[in-house]
C-alpha cells in the first residue's frame, strides 16, 4: 500500500517536472541505454526518473546542473538496480556533481594518530549512508567499450555497502552460493594481478581493480555493463556470478 502511495505520488511529481520529454535525449549519447529496448527501456526510463525524484542532486564547486545531466547520471544508476529495485539504494540522499576531479575534504588518522587530507583528485566517491559524488567529465568517459563507468562504479560500492564495508561481498540473492562468489572472484583477482605484474598494456580490466575486494567488484561491475563480452570471454565464472547478482545479461541480443 505505502509503495503504491509513493509510486503515485512520483507520477503526478514527474508529470510537472516534465522529464520524462526530455530522457531520450539525455540518455543517447551512452550506448549501453541502447541496448535496453520495448518493456525494459520502459522500465530503465521509469526508474531513472524515480531516481532523480529520490535522490538530491547538487552541484559542487559552483557547477551548473540541468535536467539532461541530472537524467544521464540517473540512467547510468538505474541500470544495475533494474532488476533489484530503487530499495537497493536505501540509505542514502544526495548525488554531488563537479565539473571536473575533485579533491574529497576528507581527513584519515594513521595508526600512529598522525591525522592526514588526501590531494588526490578522483573522479568519483562513495561514503557509507553518505552522498555519491561524481564527476561530470568522467561520467562523459563511458562509451560502452572500454569498460569505463563512474557511477555504475560508485553505486556497485553502494550496493556493497549495504551488508557493512564495500568489502566486494554484496547482499547475494537466496539462490546463490557466497562460496562460488569467493572461488570465482579470487581466481579473477590472481589471474589479473598476475597480468598485471608483466606489465602489459593490453589487460582485461583496469588494475585499479587490485586496490582492494571492494574496488575489485565495482570494476567488475563496470566492465559487465559496459563490455560485457571482454569479461565474459575472459572470466566467465565472474560474468556468471554478476549474471546472476544483477538479473540481468547485458549480452544478450535483446534486454526487452
Amino acid at each position: 500500500m505505502l509503495k503504491r502511495l509513493r509510486h503515485w505520488r512520483e507520477d503526478r511529481l514527474i508529470a510537472r517536472l516534465d522529464l520524462a520529454d526530455q530522457w531520450e535525449s539525455a540518455v543517447a549519447p551512452w550506448p549501453v541505454a541502447a541496448r535496453y529496448r520495448g518493456e525494459a527501456r520502459r522500465r530503465l526510463k521509469d526508474t531513472a526518473l524515480r531516481f532523480v525524484l529520490r535522490k538530491q542532486f547538487v552541484a559542487g564547486a559552483d557547477f551548473e546542473l540541468d535536467a539532461p545531466m541530472r537524467l544521464l547520471v540517473a540512467t547510468m544508476a538505474a541500470v544495475p538496480v533494474l532488476e533489484l529495485g530503487l530499495d537497493w539504494y536505501r540509505g542514502w540522499s544526495s548525488v554531488v556533481l563537479y565539473e571536473t576531479p575533485f579533491v574529497p575534504a576528507q581527513e584519515w588518522e594513521d595508526e600512529f594518530g598522525v591525522v592526514h587530507q588526501s590531494d588526490e583528485a578522483l573522479s568519483g566517491e562513495a561514503w557509507p549512508q553518505g552522498p555519491v559524488i561524481l564527476s561530470w567529465h568522467d561520467v562523459l568517459e563511458a562509451n560502452g567499450a572500454d569498460g569505463y563507468n563512474v557511477v555504475i562504479h560508485e553505486m556497485a560500492h553502494k550496493l556493497d555497502m549495504l551488508d557493512g564495508d564495500a568489502n566486494g561481498a554484496p547482499p547475494l540473492h537466496r539462490d546463490m552460493d557466497p562460496a562460488a562468489w569467493k572461488q570465482s572472484f579470487s581466481a579473477a583477482w590472481d589471474a589479473l594481478e598476475a597480468s598485471a605484474a608483466t606489465e602489459t598494456d593490453d589487460l582485461p580490466l583496469d588494475p585499479y581493480a587490485l586496490t582492494d575486494s571492494g574496488e575489485f567488484f565495482a570494476v567488475t561491475s563496470e566492465c559487465f555493463f559496459e563490455a560485457p563480452d571482454r569479461l565474459a570471454t575472459t572470466w566467465p565464472d565472474v560474468y556468471a556470478q554478476l549474471r546472476a547478482f544483477y538479473r540481468q545479461d547485458p549480452r544478450s541480443e535483446t534486454m526487452a
